[in-house]
């Protein structure tokens, strides 16, 4: 009963510094392995598979610790089990990330979310792709309309348009 209170409190504490809308899917607790000025380091905290990434939180005396990974740089996600736990690895920007020895959260329901969004990028981000291509769309209409009222040459649309298209 201690572990399911602890993880109900980190999981209240890292909800401060999530983005505003942003939904957590699954939390697990244990301990997070990772390096820090050099050191290999091992961190208790909560691990939370949201709509948007995996996010760690970690409570310290003094303050917190804290590391995202978008789901877009997420490569793979790899479980195990042993004596001491369940743990769960993935690399996120080439770099392997570890949780250990965990014992309390929803370790299915957060493996599975994982591996149904590797690789996804946010809505955020998918929005901001989408008004860049209908920006780019835009702009390449309005330098044809130039193109044919003679404004502009052929050639001049065709670079125009090549670089708006990044070719």
């Amino acid at each position: 009963m201690v572990e399911l209170a602890k993880i109900d409190k980190l999981v209240n504490l890292a909800k401060e510094h999530l983005d505003a809308g942003e939904e957590i899917a699954y939390s697990v607790l244990g301990a997070y392995e990772t390096k820090m000025m050099g050191k290999d380091t091992v961190r208790n905290g909560v691990m939370l598979a949201t709509d948007k990434r995996i996010f760690f939180y970690g409570k310290k005396t003094f303050g917190y610790d804290i590391e995202v990974f978008p789901y877009e740089n997420v490569s793979s996600i790899e479980m195990s089990k042993g004596m001491m736990g369940h743990s769960i690895a993935f690399f996120s920007s080439g770099n392997k990330v570890k949780m250990k020895w965990i014992n309390v959260g929803d370790i299915p329901g957060f493996i599975d979310h994982v591996k149904g969004n590797i690789g996804k990028s946010s809505a955020k981000t998918q929005a901001a792709a989408t008004q860049e291509s209908s920006s780019a769309a835009d702009e390449i209409k309005r330098f044809a309309e130039l193109r044919d009222s003679g404004v502009i040459t052929e050639e001049e649309f065709d670079a125009k348009k090549k670089q708006l298209l990044g070719i």
